[in-house]
């Protein structure tokens, strides 16, 4: 909706006309509280977070983001340099192969989306790598659970004190969202807010269902709350420091609800599943390969134009996301199952 706005601007201005959860926070937090799941149990199934149990952990991320990444990274190094999209192909270089583009510092003009994704894959480097050297630092002296914990804190914590050490920086909206929201070093305390969730589900599980409902309520009033203050100064303090921490909580505080909803067969649910399943390819493709396709070449001549080609522009993500998944993503995600034993992370 977002990608895609300026289409139907022309149509309907300022659609859908109400704030919304930036989709990108939502990700970090469903992210963190899935991943963070997997590596709970698995720290608790093992005696730690070892060698072997740390390169299958990588294996299986990366066997399910890396060859969608670089295949798409190639179509956008072809698209650019070609001038079937704008961009600056003089942005591109080695740091984009290791995830590097946005670690300490911002980028501008190729590939952008791919912000978001840095983050996603520093999380799953570092935070088996803190909790491994917390429990060697910490062994016999700290429960697992409260070593986990501290790595949950570790992380929440220092990436806001770097975002409060860097405020002081004056930017106007369009540097506030790369310079603050899009490096790996001030956001890497968004998907931990998930990684809590998880944690409180796995240790306690019955106080993560009685209270699904009173948290849920709660983190729609403090997102939405957040939201506004932030409106009244979008590069002030607040939105560069603490903005992001009220977010991530509060949607996280909607998780144990969201939990507890195991299956829709309707029509409606197999909808939901068939977009979860595409979603990472719709994240790929969406943006360059698609809106600014369109931005680029078929620009709406007038309004009924706008409706046409916002209509084109969803059909051609889902279908063509549903191809890439189909024919591409999920062959090679299969491929992990069969290089991983069942009892491997």
């Amino acid at each position: 909706m977002s990608h895609g706005g300026f289409i139907i601007d022309r149509v309907l201005p300022g659609f859908p006309y109400i704030s919304l959860i930036d989709g990108v926070e939502l990700f970090f937090v469903l992210s963190g509280f899935l991943i963070g799941t997997i590596l709970i149990r698995n720290y608790e199934e093992n005696d730690h977070l070892g060698g072997r149990v740390l390169i299958s952990f990588w294996k299986r991320r990366w066997f399910r983001t890396l060859p969608n990444y670089y295949l798409i990274l190639m179509l956008n190094i072809i698209f650019v340099s070609t001038g079937l999209i704008k961009g600056d192909i003089n942005q591109f270089n080695w740091k984009f192969l290791f995830f590097l583009q946005n670690f300490n510092t911002h980028f501008t003009d190729f590939f952008w989306e791919s912000w978001s994704l840095t983050v996603e894959e520093w999380f799953y480097i570092l935070t088996p790598l803190i909790i491994a050297g917390f429990h060697l630092a910490l062994k016999g002296k700290v429960s697992k659970k409260w070593m986990v914990f501290i790595s949950i804190a570790a992380f929440i914590i220092l990436p806001l004190l770097y975002r409060i050490s860097i405020s002081a920086e004056e930017v106007d909206r369009f540097w506030y969202d790369v310079k603050f929201r899009k490096v790996v070093l001030t956001r890497l305390d968004a998907i931990m807010y998930g990684v809590f969730f998880a944690w409180i589900r796995f240790y306690y599980h019955d106080w993560h269902r009685k209270l699904a409902w009173p948290l849920f309520m709660a983190g729609v009033i403090l997102v939405h709350f957040s939201m506004d203050f932030a409106k009244l100064n979008p590069v002030g303090f607040h939105a560069k420091t603490w903005y992001f921490s009220v977010v991530g909580l509060g949607t996280a505080m909607m998780l144990p609800l969201a939990d507890r909803i195991k299956t829709c067969n309707n029509y409606f649910g197999k909808a939901i599943e068939h977009i979860s399943l595409i979603s990472y390819s719709m994240y790929l493709i969406n943006l360059a390969l698609v809106a600014q396709v369109i931005e680029a070449n078929f620009w709406p001549a007038d309004g009924y134009q706008a409706l046409l080609l916002y209509t084109i522009y969803w059909t051609v993500v889902i279908l063509a996301s549903t191809v890439l998944y189909r024919y591409f993503e999920k062959p090679m995600t299969d491929l992990r199952d069969k290089t991983t034993s069942k009892t491997e992370i």
